[in-house]
């Protein structure tokens, strides 16, 4: 494979010799929709037993905004680590470089439930911990984020967007994989980018333009 491979096909390469573990690394989209969607559900009930409904409305929409944050977390610190070690090097294209490499591959787009199952259970007993009465509510709006930006991140790269703002997600996410991956590591939202400073030349060059 040359070293800057891309493939623009909707194609992989096998990741694993173990066929349980290879048959696992893919997945439907709609995958952690189906998973995810009656635990939100439960856990907005359990909430609504003891908070008004603005107040759980409130913690909600905290959850789906530390979403945000642990999504661009996660991306620039973790999956665009450069490693220096061969090993390092394997375990990162197992976790994203593969997608950098084959990023219309649709069978792993979107993280495999052998993962993303754990880290759901672990993120539920810190928030539990740390946000005691209240962690239902903010667990149930980090899991609805956490399916957003699945939902999202899956649409960059195989639907027609309609409207402007979706148009512009996918030609952020897009540029981040065929032009500069580098910045734009916010996938379901920018807005951790302007925060840390990480947004892209060319939407900066663009504002200004439209301002003159």
């Amino acid at each position: 494979m040359p070293a800057n491979f891309v493939s623009n096909k909707d194609e992989t390469i096998p990741l694993f010799k173990n066929p349980f573990l290879e048959y696992f690394s893919h997945i439907h989209p709609a995958t952690p929709i189906v998973v995810y969607t009656p635990v939100i559900v439960w856990m907005s009930y359990l909430s609504l037993t003891s908070v008004s409904w603005p107040y759980y409305l409130g913690v909600f929409v905290g959850g789906i905004l530390m979403w945000t944050l642990t999504e661009y977390t996660i991306h620039r610190w973790a999956f665009h680590v450069e490693p220096k070690t061969e090993t390092g090097k394997k375990v990162h294209f197992l976790v994203h470089g593969i997608h950098h490499d084959y990023p219309r591959d649709s069978t792993r787009l979107v993280m495999p439930l052998l993962v993303s199952v754990p880290l759901a259970i672990a993120f539920y007993f810190a928030f539990r911990l740390i946000f005691g009465v209240h962690h239902s509510a903010m667990f149930g709006g980090f899991l609805f984020g956490y399916v957003a930006y699945d939902s999202i991140h899956y649409a960059t790269h195989h639907f027609m967007m309609r409207n402007r703002f979706a148009r512009f997600i996918k030609e952020y996410h897009m540029k981040h994989h065929f032009v500069d991956d580098h910045t734009a590591y916010g996938v379901s939202i920018p807005l951790w980018d302007y925060v840390f400073n990480t947004v892209p030349e060319w939407v900066r060059q663009r504002k200004q333009k439209s301002s003159v």
